[in-house]
């Protein structure tokens, strides 16, 4: 799909490490403008420095200026085309906390937001996805594998305010699925796994992509799904910070290690440039709400 050397895809990916960790924040902080008068009804949120007034929201709203500036800053060290790909993101990022008002599901559309970078690293690398089929392919399979991971381990963080959102008026995932939390996780984890394995296909990876990202993918997510207690708040936030971690890390070094034997001949096929699909599990871990 790309021809881009191994220290273009590693400087790429260190411009999208520092856009997620930007504009995680500044997501962070439309959140809490958005929820600064429930957070103090959630024991969890009520000492977040809007909720508890340590910072006016005039000066949250200044703050969020300047980290959007940054996140722009860093979006046109990209090539312009990514400009284009980039900008609809925003609109994700402000309507997330509006959707825990009026949905149950407000994790899918912070999938969609945590997810975006999936479209991103394509044109990052010089492909432009309207007119290359089988990248569009990749990238549609890894956005939605990257959506039902996020609505995943986000379910599982919601159930640690349950009680507290159902007093304050919160709608989440959890609440909808409280009595069948297991099944959907475990519905989630195979269309996260099919969908990225699809990703690989249509991406033509390797068997240690199949094997390291797909098949980590698989462990990981069994073991946190069978381990966790949902109605336990310690180990609820336990798998949340190291499941997502974990899982993310098993995906990515799939991904790395596939790049290598295909770029080096390892994988016993003619030494090639290799397809790259984009690393995104730094754009998919994260707290908003």
């Amino acid at each position: 799909m790309t021809s881009s050397t191994p220290f273009q895809v590693l400087g790429t990916m260190g411009l999208f490490l520092t856009g997620a960790l930007v504009m995680r924040g500044a997501g962070c902080t439309i959140n809490d403008l958005w929820d600064r008068n429930l957070d103090p009804h959630v024991e969890r949120t009520k000492f977040r420095p809007i909720a508890r007034r340590a910072v006016s929201p005039r000066k949250a709203v200044v703050f969020t200026g300047v980290q959007l500036l940054a996140g722009l800053g860093i979006l046109l060290q990209f090539p312009t085309l990514c400009l284009w790909y980039g900008i609809p993101s925003l609109l994700l990022v402000t309507t997330y906390p509006l959707a825990k008002r009026i949905t149950y599901y407000p994790q899918a559309v912070l999938g969609l937001t945590f997810s975006w970078g999936a479209m991103m690293g394509f044109p990052a690398l010089g492909i432009d996805l309207l007119s290359n089929h089988s990248a569009l392919e990749s990238a549609a399979a890894l956005y939605s594998s990257c959506v039902a991971w996020t609505v995943l381990y986000d379910m599982i963080y919601a159930h640690m305010d349950i009680k507290d959102d159902l007093a304050a008026g919160i709608k989440s995932i959890a609440l909808r699925h409280e009595h069948n939390t297991k099944t959907v996780l475990s519905a989630l984890a195979v269309v996260q796994v099919a969908l990225l394995a699809a990703a690989g296909v249509s991406a033509g990876a390797g068997p240690v992509f199949f094997v390291g990202s797909c098949g980590s993918a698989v462990l990981s997510l069994g073991i946190m799904i069978w381990k966790v207690q949902l109605k336990n708040v310690q180990s609820c936030w336990w798998w949340f910070k190291n499941g997502c971690l974990l899982t993310g890390g098993g995906i990515t070094l799939g991904m790395f290690f596939d790049y290598i034997a295909r770029a080096t001949g390892l994988d016993g096929k003619n030494t090639r440039s290799p397809q790259v699909m984009t690393d995104v599990t730094s754009e998919s871990n994260g707290e908003l709400n």
